[in-house]
C-alpha cells in the first residue's frame, strides 16, 4: 500500500551557455540588444509567439513528451528587458499547461535568461546563460516509476528545451542584427539625401 504521506514532488533542471563572436559592424551590437523585444522576435517561431506589451511575450513551447505518458506543451510569459549596456535579461512570468489540468494545478516553471556583449582581446562576444527548472506533482500513473529515472528523463527533456532555444539564437540572432544594421544605413542615406541639392521651391 502506498504511503499518503510520501512526497510525489519532483524537481528537474537544465542550464545552457553561449559564447558567440560578433563580426564588426557599424552600429554595435549592444544598441541592437536595446530593444529586446526584437531579439525574442529572432529566436521565437512567430507561429507560437504573441506579443502582450513592449517587454512581455506569450509563447508556445514545442509540445513535450514525457515517459510516453504525458503529451503536452507549456505556454510561458516571458518578462524580456535590457539596460544601457546593452545586457539582456529573460524570466519567465507565468506558465500554463492546457488540456491536463492535474499536472497544471500542480507545475511550476522557471526560466532566468541573460545575454550581453564582451570584449575579448579586441574582439566582441555575446555572452549567455540560461537556467531552466520545473517543479510537478507527480500523477498517480507515475508514483510506482523510479524517482531516478523520472530526474534523468525529465532533466533531459529541459536540456533539450534549451538547446532548441541556444540553436535558434546561433542562427537567427547575428542575421538579425546584421540586417537591422542595414537598414539603419539605409535610414541614414535616405535621411541625408534630401539635406543638399534639392532645387529651392518656388516662391
Amino acid at each position: 500500500m502506498l504511503d499518503p504521506n510520501f512526497s510525489h514532488q519532483i524537481y528537474f533542471k537544465a542550464s545552457e551557455s553561449l559564447s558567440l563572436p560578433v563580426k564588426e559592424a557599424p552600429v554595435p551590437i549592444h544598441h541592437y540588444l536595446r530593444q529586446p523585444q526584437r531579439l525574442v522576435k529572432a529566436i521565437a517561431d512567430p507561429k507560437l509567439m504573441e506579443q502582450l506589451s513592449d517587454h512581455e511575450f506569450r509563447l508556445k513551447m514545442r509540445p513535450l513528451n514525457f515517459m510516453d505518458v504525458y503529451h503536452f506543451q507549456p505556454t510561458v510569459v516571458l518578462g524580456v528587458w535590457s539596460d544601457s549596456k546593452g545586457t539582456v535579461f529573460l524570466r519567465s512570468q507565468d506558465c500554463e499547461i492546457r488540456g491536463i489540468d492535474y499536472i497544471n494545478d500542480r507545475f511550476s516553471l522557471t526560466l532566468k535568461g541573460k545575454l550581453c556583449p564582451q570584449q575579448q582581446n579586441g574582439k566582441t562576444y555575446l555572452q549567455g546563460k540560461a537556467n531552466l527548472t520545473v517543479q510537478v506533482d507527480l500523477p498517480p500513473p507515475l508514483w510506482i516509476t523510479p524517482k531516478p529515472l523520472l530526474q534523468v528523463t525529465g532533466n533531459s527533456l529541459l536540456k533539450g528545451v534549451l538547446g532548441r532555444i541556444k540553436q535558434r539564437l546561433l542562427n537567427q540572432l547575428l542575421k538579425d542584427y546584421y540586417n537591422w544594421v542595414e537598414s539603419q544605413s539605409e535610414s541614414v542615406k535616405l535621411n541625408n539625401s534630401g539635406s543638399f541639392g534639392d532645387p529651392c521651391p518656388e516662391s
